[in-house]
């Protein structure tokens, strides 16, 4: 039955089930500052009111978008060539699981001594953040595409570049998508955290804000319901993106046959 129902039915209802218990912990409990819905419903209000609302959300896009695509243009071709070259990747490999276990957060007092309190220090942040994981989801993709499929692109006399342009980047792409979607997260997470500490506008500087000038804990929680809400939308648009026929389809991994890469290549080969 619960598969006739529209889409919407049970977020919905899981919706209203947490909206109702958030009214009656704070009928009942014991903590004066915490606000209702009701009230984030009004302070969201009134931040769309003074355009604070629009003006530290596209502060904190703005942050996201360039440390992300910094890391992106950077970190993407690194993992790739270590993937394809086994040599880079033991030269280079410890170097990169040295750094990867320190947390992006930690390079604040360099990005600070570095770039100063603005914006440039929060987008060094947020490229610390999503590079390791950029560069270890390009890698890994490459490491999966399967030997067969490379061996007929050799057989067909493709060269080198040939075979990473037309065989290994189309076959790792469906990866770098979901390894994308969930750097996004981490850069919007990031972001917040990072803005809290080295810049003095977007959602973060509001919740931080928002906690320092007496306590508004209605903004704290408004600031918290626009960055699940700002989240929501971004993993959506990813969603969608990987659902574009040009991008989904992948190499197979399992049993990989010579058939579905000869015929790629013959049309790659001869377009």
């Amino acid at each position: 039955m619960s598969q006739h129902l529209p889409r919407w039915v049970l977020p919905g209802a899981v919706i209203t089930v947490l909206l109702l218990s958030w009214s009656l912990a704070v009928h009942f409990g014991h903590a004066p500052l915490m606000p209702s819905p009701w009230q984030v419903v009004v302070a969201l209000g009134q931040l769309a009111a003074d355009g604070r609302l629009v003006r530290f959300t596209v502060a904190s896009l703005f942050r996201v978008s360039w440390g992300l695509l910094m890391a992106v243009v950077i970190a993407i071709p690194f993992g790739l060539w270590l993937g394809w070259s086994h040599r880079a990747e033991r030269a280079l490999g410890p170097a990169l699981q040295l750094l990867r276990p320190i947390s992006s957060l930690a390079w604040t007092p360099l990005a600070i001594l570095w770039f100063g309190v603005g914006d440039l220090s929060a987008v060094f942040i947020i490229f610390m953040a999503c590079f390791g994981p950029l560069v270890v989801t390009a890698l890994n993709g490459v490491r999966k595409v399967p030997s067969v499929h490379l061996q007929a692109g050799r057989n067909f006399g493709l060269s080198t570049a040939q075979l990473l342009r037309r065989v290994v980047v189309p076959s790792v792409v469906p990866q770098l998508l979901t390894g994308l979607r969930q750097t996004l997260g981490v850069a919007w997470m990031v972001v917040v955290m990072a803005e809290m500490m080295a810049v003095n506008s977007g959602l973060g500087f509001l919740i931080l804000d928002a906690r320092n000038a007496g306590n508004r804990y209605d903004l704290v929680v408004a600031g918290m319901v626009l960055i699940g809400l700002v989240g929501l939308g971004l993993d959506g648009l990813l969603r969608r993106v990987e659902r574009l026929p040009g991008l989904s389809w992948g190499f197979p991994t399992a049993r990989p046959s010579a058939a579905p890469a000869v015929a790629r290549l013959r049309l790659l080969r001869n377009p």
